[in-house]
């Protein structure tokens, strides 16, 4: 394992900027607002911004501030962030972010996770931390060669934390990193203390009678679900499907990369007029900066492609069955892309031991509660003592 830190070359820096500058705006029908994507007056000016307002020297000191490793797993280079409590008795907490996410998500809840008495918490409470990133993500990418889905992810994940010294850990994720979470529960039990995840797809299952008396409030998560397969995932089905073409456009321009992502920060947070009513613009911004600086917008892209080809696969990946044999906690917030449904979530994940539904909150919950999200890890960890 070799000490790392991010050290992005002033070129790029200057690269992005011109380009930035150079940018080839297309036109917009009048009055569509968000209906057809990002609107361009807004695109604009946070362009605009990224190139003149932004400091990435300053979110790269401050993503610099914690432990950063690198190491070579299954062929792949994983980069992780590994932040150690100073309570001695910590549980051992493995984070994994999603698309299109990265270890910056976390920034907010590094501190309370790992030294809850610092942030008026129990010291009991505390966690040794682990972030990596995925593979094809950020500074984990781009990947090499194919064949990095889900349950390779998990075995790696397996790997890292049995060569960080951790016999007994628990598993945390949200979108990618509730699934790659679920599938270490089923990689690693002997290992693995339980999984808290912040996101889950739940489909109706086979037997007509589950539908019988579903709630008023059930009946409106299920047609919220039918409308974003409808009209939510035509990411999904680009980058499921053609990761390589995508690939082009995102890598070569910063404002098409910027779109990509920001449309998600808007449409999966819990915003109004824009993604910056969820999600600081500066935050937002340092993810974004990450997928360019990287290069990583296609290997992303491409853990699609591994791991969820097609329909069938998609339902699959995402929704299990996961017959796992550890607890697992679910933390609902309201605004995320799905909004699942309790009596279909006990017939995929049956070891469910917590059930926490949130007022506030999308899909990016580290970034927009992060103190909901600790009180909400801290809580089912300690139910596995």
């Amino acid at each position: 394992m070799r000490p790392f830190r991010i050290d992005i070359p002033q070129d790029d820096l200057d690269d992005l900027n011109r380009r930035l500058a150079a940018t080839r705006w297309p036109g917009e029908l009048p009055g569509v607002g968000w209906d057809r994507g990002v609107p361009l007056d807004y695109l604009k000016e946070l362009a605009e911004y990224w190139r003149t307002g932004y400091d990435w020297r300053a979110a790269e000191r401050r993503l610099n501030s914690f432990p950063q490793f690198t190491t070579e797993i299954d062929g792949a280079n994983v980069h992780f962030v590994h932040v150690r409590s100073p309570e001695p008795d910590a549980t051992p907490l493995i984070i994994t972010h999603g698309w299109p996410g990265s270890v910056a998500e976390f920034v907010d809840v590094i501190g309370p996770l790992t030294d809850p008495a610092a942030h008026g918490g129990d010291p009991a409470d505390a966690f040794d931390v682990v972030i990596p990133s995925i593979p094809g993500y950020g500074f984990s990418g781009p990947t090499r060669e194919t064949g990095w889905d889900v349950p390779r992810v998990a075995r790696a994940w397996a790997e890292l934390m049995s060569r960080l010294g951790y016999d007994r850990y628990v598993a945390q994720g949200g979108d990618w990193g509730k699934v790659i979470s679920l599938q270490l529960g089923l990689a690693d039990p002997a290992h693995v203390a339980g999984v808290h995840i912040n996101m889950l797809v739940t489909f109706p299952p086979q037997d007509p009678a589950a539908m019988a008396e579903l709630s008023a409030d059930d009946l409106a998560r299920l047609e919220h679900g039918g409308r974003f397969q409808q009209d939510g995932i035509g990411w999904q089905k680009i980058q499921s499907t053609r990761p390589q073409t995508l690939a082009y456009g995102l890598t070569d321009s910063p404002v098409g990369q910027l779109a990509w992502i920001v449309e998600k920060f808007k449409e999966w947070t819990d915003s109004d007029k824009s993604p910056e009513d969820a999600v600081s613009r500066d935050d937002l911004l340092t993810n974004v900066s990450i997928y360019w600086l990287t290069a990583t917008a296609g290997s992303s892209a491409q853990f699609y492609y591994e791991s969820s080809y097609g329909d069938a696969a998609f339902v699959r990946t995402w929704g299990g069955p996961w017959p796992l044999e550890m607890p697992v906690g679910v933390a609902v917030f309201p605004a995320d892309a799905t909004r699942p449904i309790r009596r279909f979530a006990d017939h995929q994940l049956p070891t469910i031991t917590r059930w926490t539904e949130f007022e506030r909150g999308g899909h990016f919950a580290a970034l927009e509660q992060p103190a909901e999200l600790v009180g909400d890890i801290r809580a089912f960890a300690r139910s596995l003592r």
